[in-house]
């Protein structure tokens, strides 16, 4: 079995992961589920060249943070990001949790770059010494960034939540 073979395998496994560290990024669904995609396409494309040099899952977040990366240049270069209205407050409609959901992903949005990776292998409960292997941070340093960007987080939070 080939590994393009094992793909459908790959995407079940890893998408929902991708999902939030996409909608990290981006703070909208669409726009993650663009990013999704070509992540994917680029997996599909280059699973026979991995090289088991590092886990294939370090391997695909690897790829999904530089599609995310490369898409927000893409978008600064495009439109200066001048207006604050960039995060509304959900649907009144919307279930409540939904809501609170929604608000997270768009306050981590307007994290740095770098934060909103950290903050989403944090949320999707991965450990602190796979985040390291992952990023290249030492867990101690880790720790120290992860404390700081949930506190700049909670600040984020609470200034949208109460507009």
């Amino acid at each position: 079995m080939t590994s393009k073979e094992n793909f459908e395998i790959i995407y079940k496994k890893y998408a929902p992961t991708i999902r939030k560290l996409c909608l990290s990024y981006t703070g909208d669904k669409d726009n993650a589920e663009d990013l999704i995609q070509e992540t994917f396409i680029t997996v599909w494309r280059k699973i026979d060249s991995f090289r088991n040099d590092a886990k294939l899952s370090t391997w695909i977040y690897r790829i999904a943070i530089n599609n995310c990366l490369m898409s927000i240049r893409k978008y600064q270069r495009i439109e200066k990001i001048a207006d604050d209205s960039i995060i509304d407050m959900p649907d009144e409609t919307s279930d409540e949790k939904v809501q609170q959901i929604d608000l997270l992903y768009k306050c981590i949005s307007k994290l740095k770059e770098a934060d909103r990776v950290l903050i989403t292998f944090v949320l999707d409960e991965k450990s602190y010494e796979e985040i390291a292997e992952i990023t290249g941070i030492t867990e101690n340093n880790l720790r120290v960034k992860i404390h700081r960007i949930k506190k700049e987080l909670t600040d984020i939070f609470h200034k949208y939540a109460r507009l």
